[in-house]
């Protein structure tokens, strides 16, 4: 009799597999294998055993618990409640492994410490049950802390058995759409999502330790704004108008910035209507953060600190593994603003460009095509050229930084040049994590660029951004020099994670409806 769990996957009951290895392929509408549980639930029943009708069940220790603390435990009635994950021995004892959120340990099951009808009835149940267990902490022969039952209860009998324990749960399709199956099947995946916890937690400590005031914006909008997407259209009944659901939080923040709370973040949900792929989903978590007389170069400071404390927080290293790439986190991120990184990387020098029509043609020089809605401009070239040839090639941590004024709208012109704006994304891995600004407090530009905006969506660029005459009214009254930045934290998730999609740090992704 074997005590060792066959890792990572579940070993079903006996009478179990032989239904399946037995059953007829015209089935009726349930599978003999389903029916085989529903059977013991009716069973159970007419005994008046049934499971559901159980409330609580008092949990003293998790399974991590009782192995951490064994020397101190050894001996000691503890009473655990969990999933059944596999079951070993059907002669006068068994083995068995509970999983619960601690992880898993075994039990022991036997005739002497249970009795004989109990262990009968503890030899129905199916792999996938959920138990509850009191026993007395143990360690056996061959070394393993065990739980020596006392009594079993069957608190939740599983209707559906998981998935066979050498194939598992592999599909990613299906592990999305049923992540709680996933989730039991998979150890790994809770680590994912552990740490993603974990990481918006130290956010909150983060900015709640710099006297930053978390607050709530409204999610449904009567204008599309603070950024350029394209929006979730929907409609109110009684105001009998089309809404659009937030594609971004800045225009409501900067209005508290005015209002004056000088230090303010929101944390949450952001929704695009946009396409699906490795590194987007129509929703995502960000967080946006507005700091009164600071600049864009505050922020830069602000976020390598967070992220690199991150790190080093909850993985208790600067070194990491993202995309098949060793990435250092070490504070002394590199800034380079975007005209030196198109330079380096493409060798066109768009500082000695002085012209539209030259700037374009450079482009073009070097395969780089404006898009048609996009004005033939000095700007929107210098972007592209580096949106198609620079981007992919960011791989350590860098702040690339003067992005034009064509392709930020809300950003405040650089002194020292007009053509460029305050503005950094941040690049790790061929990635933007975030993107930040010292703010536009100019009424008269923001006025200017926002009707940018609107003729660039009279043009047909339904992800260009709508005049705001509200937000243009807050800023009339003043509002003071200010740094603003957005963060991507399902991104920051992923870095954490080595996750290369963002299906993979969303508990529930956005997914294409099953015909």
């Amino acid at each position: 009799m074997s005590e060792q769990t066959n890792n990572p996957g579940v070993r079903q009951d006996a009478a179990e597999q032989g239904v399946r290895q037995d059953a007829v392929q015209e089935e009726p509408s349930l599978s003999e294998l389903l029916q085989v549980r529903r059977d013991k639930l009716s069973d159970l029943r007419e005994k008046g055993q049934d499971p559901f009708v159980i409330t609580k069940f008092d949990v003293t220790h998790h399974s991590n618990e009782v192995k951490d603390r064994f020397e101190e435990l050894e001996g000691q009635t503890v009473r655990l409640a969990g999933r059944l994950m596999s079951k070993r021995g059907m002669g006068k004892a068994v083995f068995a492994d509970l999983q619960d959120n601690g992880g898993r340990v075994q039990l022991y099951v036997r005739i002497d410490d249970v009795g004989e009808e109990a262990l009968a009835v503890f030899k129905k149940y199916d792999i996938g049950d959920i138990v509850g267990v009191e026993g007395e902490v143990f360690r056996t022969k061959r070394g393993e802390i065990s739980i020596k039952a006392k009594t079993i209860t069957l608190l939740s009998k599983s209707l559906l058995p998981l998935p066979e324990k050498f194939h598992g749960l592999t599909d990613v399709e299906t592990r999305c759409r049923q992540r709680y199956v996933d989730l039991i099947v998979n150890p790994d995946v809770k680590r994912n999502f552990v740490i993603r916890s974990q990481f918006i937690k130290h956010v909150r400590d983060f900015m709640d330790a710099r006297g930053f005031m978390e607050v709530e914006t409204p999610v449904l909008n009567t204008i599309s704004g603070g950024a350029t997407a394209r929006p979730f259209i929907t409609h109110h009944n009684t105001l009998d108008i089309d809404m659009y659901m937030r594609i971004a939080t800045e225009l409501p923040l900067k209005r508290l910035i005015v209002g004056g709370l000088e230090r303010v973040y929101e944390m949450g949900r952001i929704f695009r209507n946009e396409g699906m792929d490795n590194r987007h989903n129509p929703e995502f978590t960000t967080i946006e953060l507005y700091q009164a007389y600071a600049d864009f170069n505050d922020m830069m400071d602000l976020f390598e600190d967070l992220l690199s404390s991150a790190a080093q927080k909850i993985l208790g290293t600067y070194q990491v593994e993202w995309q098949g790439e060793q990435i250092d986190l070490t504070p002394g991120w590199p800034r380079l603003p975007m005209h030196e990184a198109v330079k380096q990387y493409t060798g066109l020098d768009f500082m000695a460009i002085t012209s539209d029509e030259e700037a374009v043609a450079a482009a073009k020089s070097i395969g780089v095509e404006l898009p048609e809605t996009a004005d033939k401009t000095w700007g929107n070239a210098l972007y592209e050229c580096f949106d198609q040839r620079v981007e992919d090639k960011l791989i350590q941590p860098t702040f690339i930084t003067m992005h034009p004024v064509d392709v930020s709208p809300l950003a405040k012109r650089s002194p020292s040049d007009p053509r460029l704006t305050e503005r950094f994304e941040l690049f790790i891995c061929r990635s933007e994590m975030g993107n930040a600004f010292s703010e536009l407090n100019d009424p008269i530009d923001q006025r200017q660029r926002f009707q940018k905006q609107v003729e660039l969506r009279a043009k047909g660029d339904d992800e260009a951004g709508m005049m705001d005459e509200d937000f243009l009214t807050a800023l009339e009254y003043g509002m003071p020099p200010t740094g603003g930045l957005g963060i991507g934290i399902d991104r920051c998730v992923m870095l954490l994670t080595n996750n290369d999609s963002i299906r993979e740090v969303l508990l529930f992704p956005t997914m294409r409806p099953v015909d």
